[in-house]
């Protein structure tokens, strides 16, 4: 069995997203902890939001979530009065999600402390630096997209142009 030292997991790619990831989120609950939303809860609303009577397996799709756990993401949502699930008319075991006035005041709310994270999480780089990082990250989550649990509506989209 083979281990990592510490200076070794240092050179792993794969240590490093993890780490990235628990910052990303950690800020994000900082400049949102007024609101009381998580990453994916803001994602899910803002998805519905911009397309309403989405199913719960095309929102788990459109945000790159797990189709066997967003269902209780919605199930908070909807605990709290921010989306509701309605019945198809035309499949009755489908339920439709739209996001209530609340959960459409929430994200107007949030929407500058959700700004605010995503800045921050790019702070510790250069200006000048900052789109080529997101055009990297973007790129490797394009070309791995494939071997994703979660796979998502953008994994056909274009890559983002380099910005200037």
């Amino acid at each position: 069995m083979t281990t990592f030292s510490p200076e070794e997991l240092e050179l792993l790619p794969g240590f490093h997203i993890r780490r990235l990831q628990q910052i990303a989120v950690a800020v994000f609950m900082e400049e949102t902890q007024d609101f009381a939303v998580t990453p994916v809860q803001f994602a899910a609303l803002s998805a519905v939001l911009r397309q309403p009577e989405m199913d719960q397996r095309s929102l788990a799709r459109f945000i790159g979530f797990d189709t066997s756990t967003i269902g209780s993401v919605i199930d908070r949502l909807e605990a709290r009065g921010f989306m509701v699930r309605n019945a198809s008319k035309t499949d009755k075991r489908v339920r439709l999600l739209t996001v209530t006035a609340a959960g459409v005041d929430l994200l107007r709310q949030a929407q500058p402390a959700v700004m605010r994270a995503q800045q921050r999480m790019l702070d510790p780089l250069p200006a000048e630096q900052r789109a080529l990082f997101m055009q990297m990250v973007a790129q490797i989550n394009h070309e791995n997209e494939g071997r994703n649990r979660a796979p998502s509506l953008a994994a056909g989209s274009a890559l983002p142009k380099p910005m200037d």
